[in-house]
């Protein structure tokens, strides 16, 4: 399991949601296959539906097997 906070502490240059949504996608691909949204990203751009997005991008590369 990764936590989105995992993911944003090891990546402090990151400084938006849509970077986040790639390293999201990264994560997957390599072998991650539960996503724990522990904290709100807190970046300019983040959408309301900001778990839907992340959930969706994590499912896109789990379900297609990439």
């Amino acid at each position: 399991m990764i936590q989105i906070s995992d993911i944003i502490i090891a990546h402090p240059e990151i400084n938006s949601f849509k970077e986040l949504e790639s390293l999201v996608q990264e994560a997957a691909r390599q072998g991650a296959i539960h996503l724990a949204f522990d904290l709100k990203p807190e970046y300019p751009d983040t959408p309301r539906n900001w778990q839907d997005r992340l959930e969706a991008a994590f499912l896109s590369i789990i379900g297609s097997g990439r």
